[in-house]
C-alpha cells in the first residue's frame, strides 16, 4: 500500500507519508537526544503542539473522506472526535486512583465532589486500556451507524443532512454539560496522571504520543486512500456527482454512504483519543457546532477530494490560530471567517488546487500536438 501511494499518481500523498515517517523519528529524537542549547532541539511544548495538529489532521482526513468523495457536508464530526476523546479520558481518569484530590481509589474527583457514592455502570471496564481503545472506535462508530441508518435510508441529503449533523453534535454538547450525566459537566475530565503506567508529563511519554499520532495519521491516510482507489471509492464519487443515476443503475446508495460515514466517524474517534492525553483535558466544548465548522474550513482551505490537502489545511489553519490567538486574540474569528470567504470565492480547490494549477502551467502540455512546419504553437 505504501509503495502504491508513493509510486502512483498520488505524488502529494507519497510526500506526506515520507514527511510523517521522518517526523515520527526525527522530532522525538531532537527532543530526547539533543541538548536544549542545540539549534536543532525541539522543545516538549513544540512537540506536543505539533502532535495536537497531527490529531486535527487525522480528523480533517475523516471529514474529507465523506465530504470530498461522498458529497456529504458533515457539520457534526466534532461529536465523533469528542466521543473518542471522552473514552480515552475515562480510561485516564480511572488510572488516577487514590492520587486524586479526595483520595478516593474508585471514584474520580468530580464524582466525590458531587456526592456520588457508586461508579456509574458505563464507567466499568475503563480501567483497562484495551477496553478503552475498543470504545474509542465502537462508540463513535455505533452512533454514526445508527444516525446514518435512519438518515440515509430516509434519503435525507444536502443542506438538510448538514443541519441534522449539526443538531446531533449540539444535542450531545448540551447533554455532556449536565453534571448528572457522569462525565464531569462543564469542567470535563482532566488532571490525568499516566497512560499505560507511563507518566504523562515525562518527555519520553510525550515523544511516544507524538510518534503514535504521526503513525496514526499515516495509517489513516493509507486506509482512506485504499478506499478511494477501490471500487467503493469510484461508487462514492459517482454518488457525489450523480446520486440518482447511481441509484438507477442498481447500486445500494444508502449502504455505501452508511459504511463510509461510519468508518469516517471511527477515524475521528481515534483522532480524539490521541488528542486528549497530549492536551490534558476533554470537555463539552469539543462538541460545539463551531468546532465542527472549523474542521470543514480546514478541508476547504487545503483542498477537498485530495486527502493530503485536508492535512495541509489542518496544519495551516491551526498554526495560524495558535499565532493569531496570541498576537491578536480578538481578531481570530474574523480572520477565520474571512479566510473561508476568500477560499470559497478565489480558491475553490484550496491551496493544493492552486499548486496543481501552477504545476500544469509551468509543466509540459501533452494534450497539444507538436506544431507542423510553418505553424505557430498556441
Amino acid at each position: 500500500m505504501i509503495r502504491a501511494a508513493l509510486f502512483s499518481k498520488d505524488t502529494g500523498g507519497g510526500i506526506l507519508l515520507i514527511l510523517l515517517l521522518l517526523a515520527a523519528v526525527l522530532v522525538p529524537a531532537a527532543n530526547l537526544a539533543l541538548d536544549p542549547g542545540s539549534p536543532l532541539y525541539v522543545s516538549t511544548y513544540t512537540m506536543a503542539l505539533v502532535g495536537k495538529y497531527l490529531c486535527y489532521a487525522l480528523l480533517a482526513i475523516s471529514v474529507d473522506l465523506v465530504w470530498g468523495y461522498l458529497g456529504i457536508l458533515t457539520l457534526g464530526h466534532g461529536a465523533f472526535f469528542a466521543l473518542g476523546g471522552y473514552a480515552m479520558g475515562m480510561y485516564l481518569m480511572r488510572q488516577i486512583g487514590p492520587r486524586g484530590v479526595y483520595g478516593n481509589p474508585l471514584l474520580p474527583d468530580f464524582m466525590v465532589f458531587l456526592n456520588w457514592h457508586h461508579l456509574p455502570w458505563f464507567w466499568h471496564g475503563f480501567n483497562w486500556f484495551w477496553f478503552a481503545a475498543l470504545m474509542v472506535v465502537l462508540v463513535p462508530g455505533l452512533l454514526a451507524l445508527t444516525f446514518g441508518w435512519f438518515t440515509f435510508r430516509s434519503r435525507v441529503g444536502g443542506v438538510y443532512l448538514s443541519i441534522m449533523t449539526q443538531a446531533l453534535t449540539y444535542a450531545l454538547m448540551l447533554a455532556f454539560f449536565r453534571n448528572e450525566m457522569g462525565f464531569g459537566g462543564n469542567n470535563g475530565l482532566t488532571d490525568f496522571k499516566d497512560i499505560l503506567g507511563f507518566p504523562l508529563q515525562a518527555d519520553t511519554t510525550r515523544a511516544g504520543l507524538f510518534t503514535a499520532s504521526a503513525l496514526a495519521l499515516a495509517g489513516g491516510y493509507l486506509a482512506c486512500r485504499f478506499i478511494t482507489a477501490s471500487r467503493l471509492g469510484r461508487v462514492c464519487r459517482a454518488i457525489r456527482d450523480q446520486e440518482d443515476r447511481v441509484r438507477f443503475l442498481g447500486y445500494r446508495v444508502e449502504n455505501a454512504k452508511l459504511w463510509v460515514f461510519t468508518f469516517s466517524a471511527m477515524l475521528a474517534g481515534i483522532a480524539g483519543a490521541l488528542y486528549v492525553p497530549q492536551v490534558g483535558i476533554i470537555n463539552p466544548t469539543e462538541f460545539s457546532p463551531l468546532a465542527s465548522i472549523e474542521i470543514v474550513i480546514w478541508v476547504a482551505v487545503g483542498g477537498r477530494s485530495t486527502l493530503y490537502g485536508a492535512v495541509v489545511g489542518a496544519l495551516m489553519v491551526n498554526y495560524a490560530k495558535s499565532f493569531l490567538t496570541a498576537a491578536m486574540p480578538d481578531a481570530w474569528l474574523f480572520c477565520l471567517g474571512g479566510l473561508f470567504v476568500l477560499v470559497t470565492l478565489f480558491l475553490p480547490d484550496g491551496v493544493v488546487g492552486l499548486l496543481r494549477r501552477r504545476t500544469r502551467r509551468t509543466g509540459p502540455r501533452p494534450d497539444i500536438l507538436p506544431a507542423a512546419p510553418g505553424e505557430e504553437t498556441p
